[in-house]
C-alpha cells in the first residue's frame, strides 16, 4: 500500500470534520488572539520601562498599567473562548467516526472478520478515535496557532534588533533539523505501539470470553504470563517513544536557553553602546518568553500529530477495506416468493487456499422445492457448513449460481435476500439483550403471538421462567444459559423471522434426546410450509427431512430419501453409521 505523507493522511479526516470546521477555525482565531494579546504586552512594557527611566508622570504610568491589565484580561477571555469553541465539536466528530467505522464493520464480509482480531478493531473504535478527537480539539488548533505565533514573534524579535533576532534564528536551526529526523522515527514507534495495544486488547477479550476454558484446564497462569510478555513489549515500545520525545525536548529546552544567554550578553553590549534602550531589551526578552512555550510545545504537538496520523491510518485501513460482497447495480426482486432453493454447479474456495489445492466445493448441484426439507450430510470437513453460509452470501460462490425462486442471489440486495432466508447455527450466538430482543432480532415488528409460537416450536418456554421472563437480559453471548437453551433461542430466532427458506446448521446438537424429539415434532409444523436445508450430525435429524443429500468430495453424490440412500450408497451407510457411533458415545 502506498505511504501517504503526514499532511495527506491528516487531510483524509476532514470530510468527517466538516461540521466542526467553523468552530475549530474560530477556536484557532481565538488562540491566535490570545497570543496576539500576549505579544502586545512587551510593547507596553517597553514604553513603561522607558518612561520610568525618563521619570514619566504618574498619569502616564497608571494608563500603561491599566493597559497591561486590560491585555491580561483579554488574553484570559480568549483562552476561555478557545476552549469553549473546540470542546464540543471534537466529540461530535468522534461520534461520527465511530458510527462510520461500525457501519463499515457491519458491511464488510465475514471473510474480513475471519482475518482481523477483534481486539485490533476494538482498539481502533476506542483508543484511536479518542486520540483523533483530542488532536482535532487541541493538537491541530494549538499547532496552527503556535506555528503562526513563532513566525510573528520571530519577526518582532528582528524588529527590536536584527542582531538579537539573528541569534534566536540561528539557534532554532538545530531544532527544525531534529524535528524532521524525529518525525520518521516516532511514526514507526507510534504505529507499533498502537498495533501492540490492539493485540493486547485481543488477549484480554479472548481471556474474558474463554474464562471457563482457562479455569477448567488450569491455564490461567499460562495466559497471565503471555499477557505479561505482551504488556512488557508494549511497555518497551512506549519507553522508546518516551526516549524519542525526551530527545527532542532536550533540544527544545536547552537550545532556547543557550539562545537567551547569548542574546542577553549581546543585549547588554548593545545597551552599553547605546544601540538599543533598556526598554527595548526588556521587550525583546518578554517577547522571547511569550514564544518560548509555543517553541517548546512543538515537540509535544509534533508527537501528538504523528500519533493522530497513525490513528487515522489505522482507521482508514478498515474504511478502505473492499466490500467484496455488495449489492448489485441492477437489483432484482422476487415477485412471488415460494421458497425454491437451487444450487447450480457451485464451486467455492477460500481466498487463502493454495493454488495447488482443489476447491472445497467442486460443482454442487442441488434443488430444494418449495415446502421440501433436505438434510445435508457428509464427513467432517466436507464443506456442509460452508455450503449453508453461501445461501445468505456470508461468502460468495467462486463460480456457479445459487438461485432463490429462479433469481440469482447476487442479483438481490443482501437485505432482501436475508428476508427470504433465515439461519440457525450450531454455535448459537446471543447478544447482551433481553430474550425478546434476541428472538425477534430478524423480525422486530413481530407480534407477541408470533414470539410465543417461535418459542413453542423451539421448545424454549423456559424463557418465561427466567427472573424477568422475556425481558430478562441474558448476558454477554448468553453465557448465563446452558448450551441447549442458547440453541433453542437461536432456533426460535430463525423461526420467528418466518422465512420462505430455513437453513439450519446442526442447531440441535446440544439438546438431549427427549428435547430434540419435541423440537423436531414442532419443527415439522413449520417445515410443511417452509423449505429447509438442514445440516445433520444425528440420524434423528436426518429423519426429520423429506430427502437427504450426501456431500462427498465437494459434490452431491447421492440424493433421495433416507431409505433409498441406505439401500443404494455405501458411502451414505458409512456416514450414517459414523453418526450412530457418535451418538452412542
Amino acid at each position: 500500500m502506498k505511504q501517504r505523507g503526514t499532511a495527506a493522511t491528516l487531510l483524509r479526516i476532514f470530510p468527517f470534520a466538516k461540521e466542526a470546521l467553523p468552530r475549530t477555525i474560530w477556536g484557532t482565531i481565538a488562540a491566535l488572539g490570545s497570543y496576539a494579546a500576549a505579544l502586545a504586552m512587551p510593547q507596553l512594557l517597553r514604553s513603561l520601562v522607558n518612561i520610568l527611566q525618563q521619570h514619566g508622570t504618574a498619569q502616564t504610568l497608571i494608563g500603561l498599567a491599566i493597559g497591561v491589565l486590560a491585555i491580561g484580561v483579554t488574553e484570559a477571555a480568549l483562552l476561555f473562548l478557545r476552549r469553549w469553541l473546540v470542546l464540543a465539536p471534537g466529540t461530535h466528530v468522534e461520534a461520527g467516526l465511530r458510527r462510520a467505522l461500525y457501519a463499515k464493520l457491519q458491511d464488510l464480509p465475514v471473510s474480513f472478520h475471519d482475518r482481523w482480531p477483534s481486539g485490533q478493531l476494538l482498539s481502533r473504535a476506542t483508543g484511536d478515535l479518542s486520540l483523533i478527537r483530542r488532536w482535532l480539539s487541541f493538537g491541530l488548533v494549538m499547532l496552527t496557532a503556535n506555528v503562526f505565533i513563532i513566525i510573528i514573534g520571530t519577526a518582532m524579535l528582528f524588529s527590536f534588533n536584527w542582531i538579537l533576532g539573528m541569534i534566536f534564528l540561528v539557534f532554532s536551526i538545530p531544532i527544525w533539523f531534529k524535528g524532521y529526523k524525529f518525525e520518521s522515527q516516532y511514526h514507526t514507534m507510534a504505529r507499533l505501539s498502537q498495533d501492540q495495544g490492539g493485540d493486547l486488547a485481543t488477549s484480554i477479550e479472548q481471556a474474558i470470553h474463554g474464562i471457563r476454558v482457562l479455569k477448567a484446564f488450569g491455564r490461567g497462569e499460562h495466559m497471565l504470563s503471555k499477557f505479561a510478555k505482551d504488556s512488557d513489549e508494549l511497555r518497551g515500545t512506549e519507553v522508546k517513544k518516551a526516549k524519542l520525545i525526551a530527545g527532542i525536548w532536550i533540544y527544545l529546552i536547552l537550545v532556547p536557553e543557550f539562545a537567551a544567554g547569548f542574546a542577553l550578553l549581546a543585549g547588554v553590549w548593545l545597551v552599553a553602546t547605546h544601540q538599543i534602550s533598556v526598554g527595548t531589551l526588556v521587550a525583546f526578552f518578554a517577547t522571547a518568553t511569550v514564544i518560548r512555550w509555543p517553541t517548546e510545545s512543538v515537540g509535544f504537538m509534533l508527537s501528538m500529530t504523528l500519533d493522530a496520523k497513525t490513528a487515522i491510518e489505522r482507521f482508514f485501513e478498515v474504511l478502505d477495506a473492499p466490500v467484496e460482497i455488495s449489492d448489485p447495480e441492477n437489483v432484482q426482486t422476487i415477485a412471488n416468493p415460494q421458497g425454491r432453493l437451487e444450487f447450480k454447479d457451485v464451486h467455492f474456495r477460500f481466498a487463502d487456499t493454495r493454488d495447488d489445492e482443489p476447491d472445497l466445493l467442486r460443482g454442487v448441484n442441488l434443488t430444494i422445492e418449495p415446502g421440501e426439507s433436505v438434510a445435508l450430510i457428509g464427513v467432517t470437513g466436507s464443506g456442509k457448513s460452508t455450503l449453508t453460509a453461501l445461501t445468505t452470501r456470508l461468502y460468495d460462490v467462486t463460480s456457479g449460481q445459487i438461485l432463490v425462486d429462479g433469481v440469482d442471489i447476487r442479483n438481490l440486495t443482501r437485505e432482501d435476500l436475508r428476508s427470504h432466508i433465515a439461519m440457525a447455527f450450531e454455535d448459537a450466538t446471543l447478544f447482551s439483550a433481553s430474550v425478546r430482543e434476541n428472538v425477534l432480532l430478524g423480525a422486530p415488528n413481530a407480534t407477541d403471538a408470533d414470539l410465543a409460537q417461535a418459542l413453542e416450536i423451539a421448545q424454549a418456554q423456559f424463557a418465561y421462567d427466567l427472573p424477568d421472563g422475556l425481558e430478562t437480559k441474558i448476558g454477554e453471548e448468553g453465557m448465563s444459559l446452558s448450551g441447549g437453551q442458547r440453541q433453542r433461542l437461536a432456533l426460535a430466532r430463525a423461526v420467528a423471522a418466518k422465512p420462505e427458506i430455513l437453513v439450519l446448521d446442526d442447531p440441535l446438537s446440544a439438546l438431549d434426546v427427549d428435547t430434540e424429539k419435541m423440537v423436531e415434532d414442532a419443527l415439522r409444523t413449520v417445515l410443511t410450509t417452509t423449505s429447509a436445508l438442514i445440516v445433520a450430525h444425528r440420524p434423528s435429524t436426518v429423519q426429520l427431512a423429506d430427502k437427504v443429500a450426501l456431500l462427498e468430495d465437494g459434490r452431491i453424490t447421492a440424493f433421495g430419501t433416507h431409505s433409498q440412500l441406505l439401500a443404494e450408497s455405501a458411502h451414505y451407510r458409512h456416514v450414517i453409521s459414523s453418526l450412530d457411533e457418535e451418538v452412542a458415545r
